[in-house]
């Protein structure tokens, strides 16, 4: 179900009003959650049901692969058939990504290798259609795994609770990818009404609402229009559709983010927060703890540690850094923009690393000036992120600096647009959270600004029920 679409206005009140009339009903009893829980179960796969029903099939094979696995984990306490059991297990779990996203891409390669020395392969393609969200449920459900495997967390044996915690509807499609220990233990116990919890879970829903509507798919009419046709137009126009871009992709995927937390919120849980502000940044290395957190964390204590992180020497470190971020660039799409894209951020985590670039600087000025390059940086990396092609992002990137000329727009209700969204992410991007009009202590001021946005929403946002960006991945 599409955050965005007419289908979540009229269905969501009907799963918040019956969830929370089972809530109600129950709430002196100790079975409060099972009902609960069952109910969402319920709702979560009818939901995934209707996008591909065969794909319901994979998400089942993947939460009862690694339901069982770390069952059988937890009971084998002898280490040896523990390490067995885990490579097993994760060899498994990811088998449906790699059939799915990856094999394509792979025999392609090989073919295309092969065939400049004369060598004919007749392996036929698959051409499937990519099950929804199977990145983010994959990458949670061996996460739990991993954390059964390293006795910091029991393997669950209530099969529905398990179930709910790799299908949970507001999360499935794009994040945020829960750890077990944040969210099996609110799917277990109970929750009781909090208007509180609910109140703060329609703010967060309003406001991803205008980030996606108002900000992202106006962007995005301009960056789809100058990307698709970019060798006709100036260097500079080539520049501001990137940017456009950069800001398109952060209030498109922040504005899910915060639309699954709001529905979470509203439903009684506490999903993990994933963006904090990354074009704040004063260094790549900032911008990911600041980027997709969720992601980065998962990363870093499945990857990034197991290989030996930090503690060890800088050249075994640099390598740890550069296989991390190739995981997160093949995570990210089957193509080899994607991988190149992840090498480029570990290239540039690495020389960061090597000349101490980590760390803010007490100088004002100069955080200013290293928060602009941060950001140059990315927005060029995420040329590479949008294009088809290695050779389409270098033509891309070529024509910025070596072709400026004049810029470009499509229209003046365009212009006037872009102008807007760019001012209102720039606002969003550096305002201070005093100055947080959802937050105001004046209850006059707090509902002006929810009216407003509204308001907005319903009569300036493009409501084209257009995808998320990160659906794809």
């Amino acid at each position: 179900m599409i955050f965005n679409s007419f289908q979540f206005i009229w269905v969501f009140p009907i799963i918040f009003f019956s969830y929370y009339c089972l809530t109600y009903l129950f709430k002196h009893s100790a079975l409060q959650p099972r009902y609960s829980n069952l109910l969402l179960l319920v709702v979560s796969y009818a939901l995934y049901l209707q996008w591909n029903p065969v794909h319901t099939l994979v998400l089942l094979w993947v939460t009862l692969v690694t339901y069982l696995f770390a069952i059988l984990i937890e009971k084998r306490q002898a280490y040896s058939k523990q390490k067995y059991l885990i490579t097993f297990g994760i060899v498994l779990a990811l088998l449906p990504l790699f059939i799915y996203k990856y094999y394509d891409f792979l025999l392609n390669s090989i073919t295309e290798l092969c065939g400049r020395y004369g060598i004919e392969i007749g392996l036929a393609g698959m051409n499937w259609s990519l099950p929804l969200g199977i990145s983010f449920f994959s990458f949670q459900a061996v996460g739990y795994l991993f954390e059964v495997y390293k006795n910091r967390e029991k393997a669950e044996r209530n099969l529905v609770n398990y179930m709910l915690f790799v299908s949970f509807f507001p999360q499935i499609s794009s994040g945020p990818i829960s750890k077990s220990s944040e969210l099996l233990p609110q799917i277990r116990n109970r929750r009781p009404l909090d208007f509180e919890k609910m109140t703060e879970g329609f703010r967060q829903l309003l406001l991803g609402l205008f980030l996606k509507l108002m900000i992202a798919n106006h962007l995005g009419l301009y960056v789809d229009t100058i990307y698709s046709t970019y060798e006709i137009h100036s260097g500079t126009t080539c520049l501001l559709a990137s940017i456009c871009y950069s800001f398109q992709l952060y209030a498109d995927f922040a504005g899910y983010s915060l639309m699954a937390i709001g529905v979470g919120q509203i439903m009684g849980f506490q999903l993990p927060t994933n963006f904090n502000h990354p074009y704040r940044a004063y260094s790549v290395s900032d911008f990911w703890k600041r980027w997709h957190i969720t992601l980065t964390r998962w990363l870093t204590t499945y990857v990034y540690i197991p290989l030996g992180g930090s503690r060890c020497s800088s050249i075994k470190c640099y390598k740890n850094i550069l296989i991390t971020f190739l995981v997160s660039g093949i995570w990210h799409g089957a193509n080899w923009t994607f991988i190149f894209w992840g090498l480029l951020h570990g290239c540039i985590l690495v020389v960061e690393r090597m000349l101490k670039l980590k760390e803010k600087s007490k100088n004002v000025i100069k955080n200013a000036v290293r928060v602009f390059i941060t950001f140059m940086l990315v927005n060029f990396l995420w040329i590479l992120f949008r294009m088809p092609s290695i050779s389409d992002a270098a033509l891309f990137i070529k024509k910025i600096l070596t072709s400026p000329g004049r810029l470009e727009l499509v229209d003046n209700t365009t212009t006037i647009y872009i102008a807007i969204s760019l001012l209102l992410i720039v606002l969003y991007e550096i305002g201070m959270k005093s100055l947080n009009p959802f937050k105001s202590s004046y209850r006059i001021i707090r509902w002006s600004s929810y009216v407003v946005c509204l308001l907005a929403i319903l009569l300036l946002g493009v409501l084209d029920t257009s995808q998320f960006i990160y659906v794809n991945f």
